[in-house]
């Protein structure tokens, strides 16, 4: 008997031959979906550190924290995402960036009570999954994760048609860091402690509705040469990566004199410090040291905004604040410029 069909006598497909093809249909390839976590196991392993174990592919990401040497941890958790800055990232097709953002964004809010990251899990979620995209995007959250110096140890990759228009996707990312218990972030401030700022790296991700307005009203494309600097695109300058701190800074988050680190997301300058001070104290801010870098002179001139919204949007040029006692002041400085920052003094604390 011939192994060949004839249109007389079809072939009876077997079970695997229609595995998935219906769902396919529906717009959902889980194929697809299979061959991106094979792809995202090496980058998971590049990020591997003390107590990070298992591998990319089961139902939950494990984490020995014994291993990491706390004697009486306290967990931190955080957990965020990138807004629209990924509308620029989209339109661009510059996605590598927003990755590092993801991980910047929850990694730093956690650094702001004083933890170290440990772990980070991801969530990609899209209309119709392009590898070559999702792949890059998680790339630049395996980039985050090592200048964090935490593990990728899990992820959720959704296909959902029907949710998202062609080409879009959205992203959330979710941190644990540890502390130990007598080093929790932030400590009571006192009246006279100094303000230190560190330096962004451009926007970071918080503002970008806003900016993506002001850029549409001036009739501007990301492709364009910048307004504020001739020999860039708009659209890369605008994708810069949110700095991450955690490096520079966690050694000497327990320093004597140091009294709390403000991560200066939504809300800007305006709205994050008070979050790291005691009630009945304010932040006095030095205009002097805080002249806005060209993207935001750029920004505040074309927009027409105001120094109070310029300052309750976006970060300023600032993308962190410490609060530290005035007599701690010049060596934690000295220590961070040894790390590759470039902190400077912009205000103090005064009686609210």
């Amino acid at each position: 008997m011939s192994s060949t069909s004839s249109p007389e006598t079809p072939r009876i497909p077997k079970a695997e031959d229609n595995a998935g093809e219906a769902y396919r249909q529906a717009g959902v390839d889980v194929d697809a979906g299979e061959a991106l976590v094979q792809r995202l196991k090496p980058l998971a392993k590049s990020t591997s550190r003390p107590g990070a174990g298992g591998d990319l592919g089961g139902f939950g990401g494990l984490f020995d924290l014994k291993a990491t040497g706390f004697a009486d941890p306290v967990l931190v958790s955080g957990t965020d995402g990138v807004g629209t800055k990924l509308k620029v990232a989209i339109e661009t097709g510059i996605h590598h960036t927003v990755g590092i953002d993801l991980v910047a964004m929850c990694v730093n809010d956690v650094l702001a009570q004083g933890a170290e990251p440990l772990f980070f899990l991801d969530y990609f979620a899209t209309g119709t999954l392009d590898i070559e995209t999702a792949a890059t995007v998680i790339e630049g959250i395996a980039d985050g994760c090592r200048q964090a110096g935490c593990a990728l140890i899990g992820g959720e990759t959704a296909e959902m048609p029907g949710m998202y228009g062609q080409g879009d996707y959205d992203l959330a990312g979710f941190c644990v860091g540890a502390v130990e218990r007598g080093n929790i972030l932030p400590r009571p401030a006192e009246i006279g402690d100094v303000l230190i700022g560190l330096p962004s790296d451009g926007l970071h991700a918080n503002g970008f509705s806003l900016v993506r307005k002001i850029i549409a009203d001036q009739g501007l494309d990301f492709a364009q040469a910048a307004p504020f600097a001739p020999t860039e695109k708009l659209g890369a300058l605008l994708l810069q990566p949110t700095r991450i701190y955690v490096k520079a800074l966690l050694p000497h988050l327990s320093a004597h004199g140091m009294r709390g680190f403000a991560h200066i997301t939504g809300g800007g300058l305006t709205d994050n410090i008070p979050r790291v001070l005691p009630a009945g104290m304010a932040a006095s801010l030095c205009d002097t040291a805080l002249t806005l870098p060209p993207l935001f002179e750029w920004l505040q001139d074309a927009g027409r905004l105001d120094m109070p919204t310029m300052r309750r949007t976006f970060n300023c040029g600032i993308g962190g604040v410490l609060v530290v006692a005035e007599a701690a002041a010049t060596p934690i400085m000295d220590a961070l410029m040894a790390a590759g920052e470039a902190p400077r003094l912009i205000g103090d604390v005064v009686a609210a």
